[in-house]
């Protein structure tokens, strides 16, 4: 059973924007720090130019904000910052709050595993306005990274069309936590095993390896270092053939897998890691079922991504498994999901109404959506047909009509009868935890199904369908007011 993760429990209180500090501070200063806000997760476009992104991250983010605590080394730093006239910034009275600082915030969000798109809210943060502010970067950090790789996943997984990806890439990932957040995103996202052994053990994912390289060099000859290798570990005999030449790596596979045989074995694949991938597995099967070895799997590596994946089955290659890594475990393609926090209503106290906030951007993406968000998505028999944004404050009529956020021509109205459900689901209220993750794999089996009900076009990697998702019309219609008053404009 995996063990519960522990990479979060120590103070991460500062793993912050500084000027998270700065406006808390400020807010403490003017008294204005039992002000609630409310604050949601999104981002602006799905990465890799697609069409559709996986949501990830929320596991972490809740052990983020459970255990978010400033022990005495984090005020004591605060204590040491000065300003520009060199006098201490933080007044003494401000660090003695945070000491008690209780993180006192309503939670709804997304469950991992889910589709989305850009716009709609992933994580929503209510409640007094000190810990919301401090909670943005470290939800950010998470999210976005979790939720790129898992996209990247979901991707890559889509190209092999059943065919078990792999994830290689912890030694080419950003470090240490990312290689652990890498892996598990990626397995959340349809991978079928990580070579990562550390994520297996904290997270229950498989893990495979086989050999290296340096294996076969270590010996002064390929049949000798196979020989070896399959003493060693007769019931896991993948084989790396192409350190010197491949198709001659193929033939001493086939060799040490008759010996195999011989003992009541049998060779379970080869790994193909360089050269023309499609002429050499097309080979290499061909040899393989000659010599009567017609369950040994093809696995293929090498700096794969989806594209590469796709061109090679194109191409006719009889691989049957993919170990991808760098590509992977990077995001490559996009440095960054994108994900922003943004303010979207304020009021005074726990007891007093909400008002409306929106942010204005001569860049239509930029400019904010106010109110309490939540999606709605709607569905049919032959699979999901639109999302609503709307706000709770506003509440939902029966019969919606959606507004794109970028177009407003394009509208669609969602009958009253149309099934659906909302996406955010309540995961912490007023600092307490109300939500139970559902294990790794129901997560990984949530994505399958999620991708499932998704047209095709939504999931091509070249020019994919734009799924309909728009504000529900009244929250358009006061967008457009608040900003039109916002820029002075007559309405």
């Amino acid at each position: 059973m995996p063990v519960p993760s522990q990479l979060y429990r120590p103070s991460l209180a500062l793993l912050t924007d500084f000027y998270e500090l700065t406006m808390a501070y400020a807010a403490w200063k003017s008294g204005i720090a039992g002000r609630e806000a409310c604050f949601t997760l999104s981002f602006r476009q799905n990465p890799f130019h697609g069409g559709f992104s996986i949501a990830a991250g929320l596991e972490h983010a809740m052990d983020l904000v459970q255990h978010l605590r400033l022990d005495e080394e984090d005020l004591a730093f605060l204590a040491e910052q000065r300003g520009a006239d060199g006098a201490v910034l933080f007044d003494r009275g401000f660090l003695e709050a945070l000491r008690g600082l209780e993180v006192d915030v309503d939670v709804d969000a997304v469950p991992e595993g889910t589709v989305v798109f850009p716009q709609e809210p992933l994580v929503r943060v209510s409640g007094p306005v000190i810990p919301c502010m401090l909670l943005e970067t470290a939800l950010l950090t998470v999210v976005n990274f979790q939720t790129l790789v898992a996209t990247k996943a979901a991707r890559v997984c889509l190209a092999a069309h059943g065919d078990p990806v792999l994830e290689f890439g912890l030694r080419r990932a950003q470090g240490i936590d990312g290689g652990l957040a890498a892996s598990r995103a990626a397995y959340l996202g349809g991978c079928a095993a990580t070579s990562n052994t550390l994520a297996g053990r904290l997270y229950g994912i498989p893990v495979r390896g086989t050999h290296a390289h340096s294996w076969v060099m270590l010996h002064d000859g390929e049949a000798e270092a196979f020989e070896a290798y399959a003493r060693a570990l007769p019931a896991n005999c993948v084989f790396l053939v192409d350190t010197y030449d491949t198709l001659e790596g193929v033939r001493r596979a086939i060799d040490a897998g008759r010996r195999l045989r011989e003992t009541g074995h049998r060779l379970l694949g080869i790994r193909l890691d360089s050269g023309d991938l499609a002429w050499l597995s097309i080979e290499a099967r061909r040899m393989l079922d000659a010599a009567g070895f017609q369950d040994a799997v093809i696995y293929a590596s090498n700096e794969l991504d989806e594209t590469i994946i796709q061109s090679l089955k194109d191409q006719g290659a009889r691989v049957a498994a993919w170990g991808v890594g760098t590509r992977l475990v990077t995001g490559q393609g996009d440095g960054a999901l994108g994900g922003v926090y943004k303010l979207g209503a304020v009021r005074a106290s726990r007891a007093a109404p909400w008002q409306h906030r929106v942010k204005v951007s001569e860049q239509a993406a930029k400019t904010t959506i106010p109110g309490l968000l939540q999606v709605r998505r709607f569905a049919a028999a032959r699979g999901f047909l639109a999302d609503v944004i709307h706000d709770e404050l506003l509440g939902l009529p029966a019969s919606a009509m959606i507004v794109d956020p970028l177009d407003p021509t394009r509208r669609r109205e969602i009958p009253a009868d149309t099934p659906g459900e909302d996406l955010l689901v309540p995961v912490f209220r007023r600092g307490r935890r109300v939500y139970d993750p559902p294990p790794l794999d129901a997560i990984r089996a949530r994505t399958a199904a999620q991708l499932a009900g998704f047209h095709a076009g939504v999931k091509r990697f070249v020019n994919p369908h734009q799924f309909p998702v728009g504000l529900e019309r009244r929250l358009y219609d006061l967008r457009t007011q608040l900003v039109l008053e916002a820029r002075g404009a007559p309405r």
